[in-house]
């Protein structure tokens, strides 16, 4: 809640204190005049793209994907600031496959759950009200629970899965064709944004199946298909911010939580480690970050931080 730091003092004042009115109105502006949210719209290009135009995964973490997830992650909302209006459509019509893919060159082939997800919540979060991202978020589901979508195999079906994103159930050519749980977490969380209204049937047991999938093990031990290695990446117990493909534990949990299951006791063990994290002040340092990779850097790692703090105590306060 500090002055200094707008930004998280916005969300604060939004997320955990629930405030109204004109307090959190000015608050809400003053993040967008000042702070990430500011300094990161003004490196956009006046057509809605950052550093290269076109699809915008490239160049990792400046690109026009990766600078509209952060913007999401600040809590930047597209009736401040016309530009994130056109942030918005640019990502749209750049990035998006006929068919509702998210993709990284505007082809079905370059799509993937983790791309799919953050795009589509990222989307959502900023206010962004496009028809097409219903048809994305469509997709998404489809793309879970296999309905209509031909093996990789079947290169005449006019709707297959590929190399990248091979099969139903967030199998992933990056995990060796294996269920991918940093995907899965991104899937999940964007459907915990997803007003409960505009959930179809497909997306109600696309979200069955992402829950049964992430609760398949305790999430506490991170014990999901590995690919390539032989036990989990380090990286699931390193709270970071911003969070990109790389997931944590904490944004597992923030799906899940957003879903309605803070109570589930498969989630407690996670919640307790969320919990133990936290110093004798109150607050969780960073412990993963993209320091010299992205537009902001968001502070020094191993260290108390609020960015990290706010994702905790959000996630923490709803689950009560």
């Amino acid at each position: 809640m500090e002055s200094q730091d707008p930004g998280v003092r916005y969300l604060a004042l939004r997320d955990l204190v629930k405030a109204g009115g004109k307090e959190l109105a000015d608050a809400r502006q003053q993040a967008h005049k000042t702070g990430p949210i500011a300094q990161i719209l003004d490196k956009m290009k006046p057509e809605g793209y950052w550093e290269t135009p076109g699809a915008g995964y490239y160049p990792k973490y400046t690109g026009t994907v990766w600078s509209l997830v952060t913007l999401a992650q600040l809590g930047a909302d597209i009736n401040e600031d016309k530009r994130i209006a056109v942030a918005c459509r640019y990502v749209m019509d750049h990035t998006l496959a006929a068919g509702g893919q998210v993709t990284i060159n505007g082809a079905p082939s370059g799509t993937a759950d983790c791309l799919q997800g953050n795009i589509c919540g990222a989307l959502l979060s900023l206010g962004g009200v496009d028809p097409r991202l219903d048809k994305a978020f469509e997709w998404m589901a489809r793309s879970v629970t296999g309905d209509g979508i031909a093996p990789v195999e079947d290169k005449a079906a006019p709707v297959r899965y590929y190399a990248g994103k091979c099969g139903p159930n967030f199998a992933c050519g990056s995990n060796n064709k294996l269920p991918c749980a940093w995907g899965a977490s991104k899937v999940i969380l964007a459907f915990s944004l997803l007003p409960a209204e505009k959930r179809t049937p497909l997306i109600d047991a696309a979200i069955k199946q992402g829950v049964d999938f992430l609760f398949s093990i305790d999430p506490a031990t991170a014990l999901y298909p590995s690919g390539y290695a032989a036990k989990p990446s380090g990286n699931w117990w390193k709270f970071g911010f911003p969070v990109f493909y790389i997931t944590d534990l904490l944004q597992i949990v923030e799906g899940l939580v957003g879903l309605g299951y803070g109570h589930d006791p498969r989630l407690q063990n996670a919640l307790k480690l969320i919990r133990d994290k936290q110093d004798a002040q109150g607050r969780w340092p960073l412990e993963y970050d993209y320091t010299g990779k992205t537009w902001v850097a968001f502070g020094a790692k191993k260290q108390p931080n609020k960015w990290v703090t706010l994702r905790a105590l959000r996630v923490l306060k709803n689950a009560t």
